[in-house]
């Protein structure tokens, strides 16, 4: 099947780096592209023009939400509300429990992958809360969200999340790391049993990868274990690190190493290492990127930084600086990591903070952070075949309409996306040249009738916070309005 797709703008790959075609097309045979220019005079059995839009490779989502969203609690806490989000230490050791049913957990991952599909999304690796999970996630949990996720159409690089310790808040409101090394040793044999699964199963679209949770929830053993699984299975790691500037501590506690010397000791930089974050490293600062400074570590050892500037952002905090870490040498990714799963906002809001980090006003380039959410994220997954539009590529391609008034007039399309529009400018998807998102909708998926299931699971989600607070309270507290609600009073006759 030879489908041609034409629009005003097509975002092609020369081979070295994206560039422009003007009234372009992109043909695509089967699952591969064939074609990307302005002049294909070949057979075609489909056609589809989109008018004033920009067809681009589809956006890689390293870091991307997969649950019903937290971050609308967690972006604003103060001394009084940040411990009720985290395990009480009664509640780790006498009361925690599921506070979803693995159906219920089911419809919080199809809910999660319709959002990223619709905001372009078409490669994703998950994350998602452990803290309304009794521990961590399960085979059977990522079994059902890989089945769901090929359903969709994603392309998924999955594992379970697993760990041996929780960060938990202790009877005096103080912030401990509390463990249950049997906990974690359940969850690698999870993580083990589902890269076995990937494996047998044999679809293009899925790939197992390990999915440690943060590094001050691991234990020494669990750490050098995942180090030595990944070099056995040549398996991609992604590990949540160097972005609090607690770390050091809690390590040094646990291991008596800083996170660096961690990493290195464990052999988990001699893994293909994916980090999220990467904040508490000032590349700013020249030491960082000298030899044997932070940055000189991480690019010699070819590790990728996924920067998740929303997620930075609504933590008062950013990357110091993007242009910086690029610079040294680090491939750099991008990633959600919250709500809304929308990189095209993420590089608007990244781009700045850039430019804020290194004072001036030509950072942070819009095609810097582009090719971070496509050839970047290709990189870090070694996949030369994703991220860019060009023939031998898969044809995994995102469709942008520039067809809205509010979007303004058209002075570059990718910057008037960006600056002007977001990811729900979104009208199509194909991955691997089957159509995923059609007209802004999911065919098959009753959109109306999954928001209001996520909904309900939400308002669940909330009350258990209460549950876990360390002080019991009612999440009402916890969670206070923007606004009070009005007072109720009689009808007054006019």
């Amino acid at each position: 099947m030879i489908t041609q797709l034409s629009a005003r703008y097509v975002l092609g790959y020369d081979g070295t780096r994206h560039v422009l075609h003007t009234d372009g097309h992109v043909v695509m045979r089967d699952d591969e592209v064939i074609y990307v220019g302005t002049a294909y005079a070949g057979p075609v059995d489909e056609r589809r023009d989109f008018g004033q839009s920009l067809i681009a490779p589809g956006l890689i989502d390293l870091d991307a939400l997969a649950d019903i969203d937290h971050m609308i609690f967690d972006s604003w806490p103060t001394e009084e509300t940040a411990p009720g989000l985290q395990w009480s230490e009664d509640y780790f050791t006498h009361r925690r429990r599921d506070v979803f049913t693995a159906a219920q957990r089911q419809i919080v991952r199809k809910f999660a992958l319709a959002q990223l599909a619709l905001h372009g999304v078409t490669t994703y690796m998950p994350i998602a809360s452990e803290i309304h999970s009794s521990w961590a996630e399960t085979f059977e949990e990522l079994e059902g969200m890989a089945q769901s996720s090929i359903e969709l159409g994603l392309r998924g690089f999955l594992g379970p999340a697993y760990r041996s310790g929780i960060n938990v808040t202790d009877n005096d409101g103080g912030r401990v790391v509390l463990f249950d090394e049997d906990e974690g040793r359940k969850g690698l044999a999870d993580a083990v049993r589902f890269l076995d699964y990937a494996e047998e199963l044999g679809h293009p679209l899925l790939t197992g990868v390990l999915l440690p949770c943060r590094i001050e929830t691991l234990s020494d053993e669990l750490m050098r274990r995942t180090a030595e699984l990944a070099t056995e299975r040549d398996a991609l790691v992604r590990l949540h690190c160097l972005q609090q500037p607690n770390e050091n501590g809690l390590l040094l506690k646990l291991t008596g190493r800083t996170v660096l010397e961690q990493l290195a000791d464990s052999g988990l930089l001699d893994a293909r290492l994916l980090i999220p974050h990467g904040i508490v490293i000032d590349g700013t600062d020249p030491s960082s990127s000298a030899e044997g400074g932070p940055l000189d570590v991480l690019a010699r050892h070819d590790v990728s930084i996924i920067h998740c500037p929303l997620t930075s952002f609504h933590y008062s905090g950013m990357l110091k600086s993007f242009d910086a870490f690029a610079a040294a040498g680090v491939n750099m990714c991008l990633g959600t990591d919250s709500f809304p799963p929308d990189l095209i906002k993420g590089i608007d809001v990244g781009t700045h903070l850039a430019r804020i980090a290194e004072g001036r006003r030509d950072a942070g380039s819009v095609s810097a952070f582009f090719d971070a959410a496509t050839l970047g994220g290709a990189k870090a997954l070694g996949r030369d075949d994703l991220g860019r539009l060009c023939p031998g590529a898969q044809a995994d391609i995102m469709v942008a309409s520039l067809g809205d008034f509010r979007d303004g007039v058209v002075e570059d399309p990718l910057r008037t996306l960006v600056l002007n529009g977001s990811a729900r400018n979104v009208t199509d998807t194909y991955v691997a040249g089957r159509p995923v998102v059609v007209d802004g909708s999911l065919p098959g998926i009753d959109l109306a009738e999954l928001r209001a299931e996520g909904q309900r699971l939400f308002g669940q989600m909330v009350e258990a916070y209460g549950e876990r607070d360390y002080r019991r309270r009612e999440t009402s507290e916890m969670f206070p309005p923007v606004y009070a609600a009005a007072q109720v009073t009689e009808t007054a006759s006019v």
